[in-house]
This record gives C-alpha cells, structure tokens and sequence, in this order.
C-alpha cells in the first residue's frame, strides 16, 4: 500500500489534510485549519470498495449511540458518498497515545527487569472494561448495520462453513487438506461453545491499535475506528483484546475489567469472574469467537505482519485443537 499524501476536499473548504500514522487504510487524516484558525479535528474518508455507500452515517450514529458509556470522539461533520465524493466522517482530536504503543513499552518493561506488573494489569482492566461495557449493550439480533438508523440486517455466520469458505484461500496460503480439516473440527466444537448467546454490540476491531490510552494514568481516552461494528457474539471483543497479547499480568486484567463491565451479558457484574473457572470460561469463549477473525486475516493474499501472526496462531490451534494455543 502507497503512503497517504495530503489531500483536499471541497466539503472541507480551507483546511490541510495531513495523513494521521497508525492506520492501515491510509484513509484517516488531521484536519489543519487554515489561517483562521480553529480546532484540529480527523477527518475519515470511506475511499475503498469494502466500505458501503452509508459507513459514515453510520459511523457517526454508533458514535452518538455509545457516547454515554465509552469515551468517543464527537463527531462535527458526516457525509455519505454519493458516487463522486467518498464518504467523510470529521470528528474531535482526542488527547492520548496509541494502546498498542503503551502496552508494547510496558511488557518490554515488564520482560527486562520484572517491573510493571501493576502497569500491565492496569491497561488490561482499562480495555477489559472497554469490551465488557460493550457486550452488556444488547442487540434486537445477530447482524450488520444497515443505515444511520442502526437497522440490522441479519446474518447467520456458521463456523464450520466460514472455515470452508475461507479454505481454497488457505490452501493458497500454504495449509494442506489436513490442516483445514484439523480447523474444521475445531471450529464445530467451537461453534456448539458459542451457541445460544444473546447478541451485544460488538465493536469488531477492539485491539489496543484503535484505542488511544492516557500514558500516565493509564485510562483509556478514546476507543476508534467502528467501521466493523455489527450486533453479534458477547465474547468478540475479548477475543480481540486477547488474541496475540498474553503476558499474564495483562490478560488478568482484561478479565478483570471485563467482568467489572459486565462482561458476562447474563446479569453478570463486579462480582463475577472471581473464580478461576468463570475466567477459564470466558477465555475459552473468546478465543472461540476470535476464531472468525484469525480465519479471515489467516486466508488474506497480502502476508503483512498481522496477517503472519495470525496464520501462526491458527496453525497451531488446528494442530493441537485447543482454541488457546499459541505458537
């Protein structure tokens, strides 16, 4: 993928667009005012195929819906495409620094001389929360966002079949009929797991990279970048939270904000997850649902490090069959 260059857009009249770092889209950009001054604010372009006519929309109704629950950027401006123009969502700047970023200076921290125990702990509780608010938000149905009103289109995503849809792209990528065959039946055990769970808000893309995080008080300012959400699994967000970052003291608080943020989407609350078989439980659903994810990024054409982790990952739970392996 090319850098993002400045751009300009008529419906932003006056302003520099200067290419923000961090996303993989090269569509998101920080809106300079000119010399009248004003705020500094992003601006999203919905450039790309995969984007429907309406993601801006609602982007922006997501953003008002969780406003009272989750720290969101406001948003100033949103326009759908209209076949000449992209779509563009302007929203506020908020202060903080990239989760991903935080969390890797603390576990090299942590590994160098055993410090920042407290400081991993406490950025998983911060993103735990994040995802376990978001699982208590619950949903009429299983399904993707169809417009700015939030209307769900239903969708019944099957496992086993996502394996077998995914599986020429696989076997493109190295993995032999007995590889996709060891996923498969991982994925049907799977599937019987997450079975019958009522559907939540699901932000889709919940990993640190799309959270900005206070450095020093270590709270999370900002959750970013909805253009996945959909109503679906409890467990999804957790899964995202989880699936590569696994230095314990971490992963102990991701459960930990998890439950406090009722997590459970069952009448859980604080007071549940204390028990070692609750957090096994949780963390075997998440991986589970996480599942969807792995498959996707494990089957794409392009091997950038994202895609790489996540084919080691799913090789090394159709090898063993435990939703928990790790390379």
């Amino acid at each position: 993928m090319q850098p993002a260059t400045p751009r300009v857009d008529p419906r932003l009249p006056g302003h520099l667009l200067e290419p923000l770092a961090g996303g993989w889209s090269g569509e998101t950009f920080l809106q300079v005012p000119g010399s009248g001054g004003g705020d500094r604010l992003v601006a999203r372009f919905f450039d790309d195929a995969r984007h429907a006519p309406g993601a801006a929309g609602i982007q922006a109704a997501l953003l008002e819906r969780v406003r009272t629950a989750l720290p969101v950027p406001a948003v100033h401006q949103a326009h759908d495409g209209d076949g000449v123009l992209p779509g563009l969502l302007v929203t506020e700047l908020l202060p903080g620094e990239r989760g991903d970023l935080v969390l890797a200076r603390l576990v090299s921290e942590h590994r160098e001389g055993g410090r920042r125990t407290a400081a991993l702990s406490a950025l998983g509780t911060a993103l735990g929360r994040i995802a376990g608010t978001l699982a208590a938000m619950p949903m009429s149905r299983t399904g993707l966002f169809a417009d700015a009103t939030l209307r769900i289109e239903p969708f019944d995503l099957r496992l086993p079949d996502w394996v077998d849809t995914h599986a020429p792209r696989l076997g493109q990528a190295g993995w032999s009929d007995g590889e996709v065959a060891d996923l498969r039946a991982v994925a049907e055990r799977a599937a019987v797991d997450l079975d019958g769970a009522a559907p939540c808000l699901v932000h889709s893309d919940l990993n640190p990279k799309n959270v900005l995080v206070d450095p020093a008080t270590l709270q999370v300012t900002g959750v970013l970048d909805w253009e996945f959400a959909h109503a679906g699994h409890p467990a999804t967000d957790l899964g995202n939270l989880l699936r590569f970052d696994r230095e314990p003291a971490y992963v102990d608080g991701v459960l930990d904000g998890w439950f406090a943020g009722s997590g459970a989407n069952s009448g859980g609350g604080a007071d549940r997850g204390s028990g070692e078989p609750d957090r096994r439980r949780a963390t075997d659903l998440a991986r589970a649902a996480d599942l969807v994810a792995l498959i996707d990024l494990a089957a794409r054409a392009e091997a950038n490090p994202v895609v790489r982790q996540a084919r080691a990952h799913l090789r090394a739970i159709a090898r063993t069959g435990d939703v928990n392996a790790a390379p």
